[in-house]
């Protein structure tokens, strides 16, 4: 699933091509994908676009007349750039929106179709689709805290929960965890005053350091590598493969469809995290898929 860095750079690059462009038509080759039947799709067409948000991991477009549309690209949804008009259609294709210099495509990949694409009225109607988590790279270390210690859950499990922290997810939670030397496993309220300092370093370093590399690939082109499995990377996706600050193997949790990867030798003493006897505790404190995490109910995050 594309996460901060990824969705900032999407924006970025959007910025640069439809900011300040007329919206032509909107072209939905796959109904499922519209999630919401007011404000209509059509209100944004013949609309210039005022403003570009990123709304947790999700893409908001403002129109000139306070109506949105919020893109969601869950794990498989990717954008592209394309000739205007270009054609969409079959299963992987789902939507175009046409400008006069060009055409934003969405596809999406696999058989689970989860993207969505959202429209909204006016702040309170983008703020409803805001799970509140606190934003990593604007908020100083007291509100840091404040945030990540306001439940008692697995340090993985708080750093990817939008009601807690915008826009990490599980790539990006096993990097930070990983620079920060802290096991995925920790308890939050269990953390020490200097863990969660090097929490938060870690935090602002690892989502600074990738929209900075992001943006380098991408240059004055359109990102069209968006992959939550990148070279470079210190742990994730890397299991059994050698920790670049160590040189032990890489290991891994699975749950449900989640896997977490990380360092033995680096953030959990050497001990191993065995699946089996983490059950209990992984059940308990993170739900089976994303869709469950984002459902649950939107609760006071202290500030």
């Amino acid at each position: 699933m594309p996460e901060l860095p990824d969705i900032t750079v999407y924006i970025e690059a959007l910025e640069a091509r439809i900011l300040g462009q007329t919206l032509e038509r909107v072209r939905l080759a796959s109904p499922f994908l519209l999630r919401t039947v007011a404000p209509a799709v059509q209100a944004a067409e013949g609309q210039k676009v005022r403003e570009l948000r990123r709304i947790g991991k999700r893409i908001a477009i403002g129109f000139e007349n306070d109506v949105w549309l919020v893109l969601h690209l869950m794990i498989a949804g990717r954008l592209h750039w394309r000739a205007r008009g270009a054609k969409i259609g079959g299963k992987n294709m789902p939507a175009a929106f046409d400008f006069p210099a060009g055409s934003l495509v969405l596809t999406e990949a696999g058989s689970q179709k989860r993207a969505s694409l959202h429209m909204a009225a006016g702040e309170e109607g983008l703020g409803a689709l805001d799970a509140g988590g606190i934003e990593p790279l604007e908020a100083d270390l007291s509100a840091f805290s404040a945030a990540l210690t306001s439940a008692n859950h697995t340090l993985k499990r708080a750093l990817t929960d939008p009601h807690l922290f915008s826009g990490i997810g599980n790539a990006y939670s096993d990097e930070i965890l990983h620079r920060a030397r802290l096991s995925p496993v920790t308890l939050t309220q269990r953390l020490a005053a200097d863990e969660k300092l090097r929490l938060y370093d870690a935090t602002r370093e690892t989502l600074l350091e990738w929209i900075a590399r992001l943006r380098a690939d991408a240059g004055v082109k359109f990102p069209e590598k968006v992959t939550a499995f990148r070279e470079g990377m210190a742990v994730h996706g890397r299991y059994g493969k050698p920790c670049p600050r160590c040189g032990a193997k890489v290991q891994r949790i699975r749950h449900a469809a989640n896997e977490t990867n990380y360092c033995a030798r680096c953030q959990t003493g050497g001990r191993l995290l065995a699946d089996r006897a983490l059950s209990r505790l992984l059940r308990e404190d993170w739900p089976r898929t994303l869709e469950e995490l984002e459902a649950l109910p939107r609760r006071a995050v202290p500030r």
